[in-house]
């Protein structure tokens, strides 16, 4: 059910490729107002010459920024909400897939993926809530993914263990504010094209991009306590991948 409320104005953090640009083109064509920010300036730059060119009445503000470097966080929020005039949504949505199998001797390679996706999760979640405090609403969207629901072995551990933990953070708030006035929604997309998913072996109800976003989008707009999507079949087959003994798990994976 919609909820009759319009977020206009909308932060999108890892918003340079993949499921973030996909979020900001759909945002955009639905006449919102964008706060767009990543790591690669060049990309985010042609993005929003791209959504200026087709969607010249919105505003898009952009801004370089690693999620990893926490204090700059904080700043960069507060400066795309200036120059937007205020943030309505914030879409934490950055992170990677690197990973290694546990005990393998790449512990960098997991410890970056609990850093960006967990760690950094939190402070985007600490900033947002602050911000929303101040302005009296918000929505908060946790991009999680449906392998947080269960322990996935091989390289995918770390990655999931990661998503389970932004699933938790999620589901704490969500029984904090169960009345308001911040909303909180805990999207949990199966496999869907982009570059992450790119190196992925398992092509399992993989989706193209332009399906995964619309249902991503679709959910946000819904603003459920959580979503997995596309709905099918990810939403029973997350309830299955709760309850089905660790090994089998992989084969979801």
């Amino acid at each position: 059910m919609l909820t009759g409320v319009t977020r206009q104005r909308i932060l999108i953090t890892g918003a340079s490729s993949g499921l973030g640009a996909g979020m900001a083109r759909a945002f955009a064509s639905r006449g919102r107002d964008l706060a767009l920010c990543a790591r690669r300036t060049d990309r985010l730059d042609e993005l929003k010459a791209e959504l200026a060119q087709h969607h010249p009445a919105i505003k898009v503000a952009v801004a370089a920024l690693d999620v990893n470097d926490h204090e700059q966080v904080p700043k960069v929020f507060a400066a795309l909400s200036e120059e937007l005039g205020g943030i309505d949504r914030i879409i934490v949505n950055a992170g990677i897939g690197k990973g290694a199998p546990l005990g393998s001797g790449k512990l960098w390679a997991n410890k970056a993926t609990i850093e960006t996706n967990l760690v950094s999760a939190l402070v985007q979640i600490e900033t947002a809530l602050e911000m929303f405090h101040k302005a009296g609403s918000g929505h908060l969207v946790l991009i999680s993914s449906v392998l947080g629901a269960k322990g996935v072995p091989g390289v995918k551990a770390a990655y999931a263990a990661s998503k389970a933990g932004v699933r938790s953070l999620g589901e704490s708030l969500r029984a904090e504010y169960a009345k308001g006035p911040i909303k909180i929604s805990v999207i949990e997309p199966g496999y869907i094209e982009s570059e992450m998913t790119a190196k992925s072996a398992s092509t399992m109800f993989m989706v193209d991009n332009a399906t995964g976003v619309k249902a991503i989008v679709g959910a946000i707009e819904r603003e459920p306590g959580r979503a997995a999507v596309p709905r099918w079949p990810w939403a029973p087959l997350v309830q299955v991948m709760r309850i089905v003994p660790p090994g089998l798990a992989k084969r979801f994976a």
